[in-house]
């Protein structure tokens, strides 16, 4: 019998792996700098941002990907080393050196990650000092969820524990977003950390896979960022039979890693600037998937829909108007449901109290259910309401 659940722990939990953060001045009285570190080189996957103006650490990153391995990750926030230049390419290159001298590791096994504001450069000389002080005892574990934020007012982590054939993996993950998101990948990270024995090749294809319907369907702001990153790391620490494609076992695994990566893909749509509701807009009856995908990320990203939720005010005409935009196919039979009230029947309006729904769009998370009476596919989304603090926030953020 296979099972897995959700349990308390943080990016470390899983076996061979600690962590670290400290405080090396890039930010005023606040953990800037964290490092994930695994006592064995792992296989590790990675997806990163499709923005044609890319970070500096990006192309050093994907060359740790590409070699299939690596034995640690290390980011810096407050400035995201994006637009700098040569300059910036090997500051990012300095970093992972600096951290493989100081742990002893193979620098093609250090991925260096970076968020904040774009167009500055990295003080090497505080990066310098920040990694001397970092540590391989699980000195700051906590902290390294704090140590990635830049606008999010929330630490985003998940942890479950899973039971395969009589023994015990675990799947740890951590997040930072909260603008800049419109991924296909955006100014996102995640880091997702795993003893469990898997090959890097299946790993990077189970990930590029999950990342369509988890961290590609999240939207706050419809901007996509020059960092976004995705990296997962497998150790085997675990001492588990090794996870091989067509089996129960990678069934299983594939389950966990795809809740984990919807975990923290929500909770950055949650914490998006500014935001008070989460808004998850599920769409059913499409005649392809790749279509009810785009559907509902077009309806939850849709700045009409976003303060119509806001303000509470039950506007399915915008969720229309959302779904006709993108819409590959003719829509004449749509089913629209808002907080569990029918709206629309047959592209037609029913009766419904506006002051009820008005009162349950008030809540923390709302739904949007849209069937198109078109195919048997579906798919979903997620996003936050577009408040006056989101404006607030980016008219104030110092670049």
């Amino acid at each position: 019998m296979t099972k897995f659940k959700a349990i308390k722990g943080n990016i470390a939990s899983p076996k061979g792996f600690t962590a670290d953060a400290t405080h090396a001045e890039l930010k005023f009285q606040k953990l800037d700098l964290g490092l994930i570190l695994s006592d064995v080189p792992a296989a590790v996957a990675g997806v990163f941002t499709t923005n044609k103006v890319a970070a500096a650490p990006i192309d050093l990153d994907k060359a740790v990907v590409a070699g299939g391995v690596a034995q640690a990750i290390i980011v810096n926030s407050a400035i995201a080393n994006a637009v700098t230049g040569d300059e910036g390419i090997t500051n990012a290159k300095k970093t992972q050196r600096l951290l493989a001298e100081k742990f002893d590791l193979n620098p093609s096994h250090v991925a260096v990650c970076s968020t904040g504001v774009i167009g500055k450069q990295l003080p090497m000389d505080k990066i310098a000092l920040g990694i001397s002080k970092l540590s391989a005892e699980n000195g700051h574990t906590n902290g390294f969820a704090e140590a990635i934020l830049t606008t999010d007012l929330v630490t985003k982590e998940v942890t479950y524990e899973v039971e395969i054939a009589g023994k015990t993996f675990t799947v740890a993950g951590v997040c930072k977003g909260s603008g800049m998101i419109h991924p296909n990948m955006a100014t996102m990270l995640g880091f997702i950390t795993t003893d469990a024995k898997i090959a890097q090749p299946l790993l990077q294809d189970m990930l590029s896979e999950i990342i369509e319907t988890t961290f590609n369907q999240i939207t706050v702001d419809g901007d996509t960022s020059t960092n976004d990153t995705v990296l997962v790391m497998a150790n085997g620490k675990a001492d588990n039979a090794e996870i091989l494609v067509d089996t129960e076992d990678y069934q299983v695994f594939k389950a966990v890693l795809a809740i984990v990566c919807q975990d923290l893909a929500k909770k950055i749509a949650a914490d998006g600037e500014g935001a008070t509701k989460l808004i998850e807009v599920n769409v059913t009856g499409a005649p392809d998937e790749l279509s009810a995908r785009l559907i509902a990320k077009q309806i939850v990203g849709s700045s009409l829909v976003k303060t119509a939720i806001f303000g509470a005010d039950p506007n399915w005409g915008r969720v229309i108007s959302a779904i006709g935009q993108v819409a590959p196919f003719d829509v004449p039979d749509i089913e629209l449901e808002i907080q569990g009230d029918l709206v629309l029947l047959h592209s037609t309006p029913v009766d419904f109290d506006q002051a009820e729904l008005s009162e349950k769009l008030k809540e923390k998370i709302v739904i949007i259910d849209a069937d198109l009476n078109n195919g048997t596919q579906s798919g979903t989304a997620w996003g936050c309401d577009l408040t006056y603090k989101y404006v607030e926030i980016n008219a104030l953020y110092h670049s």
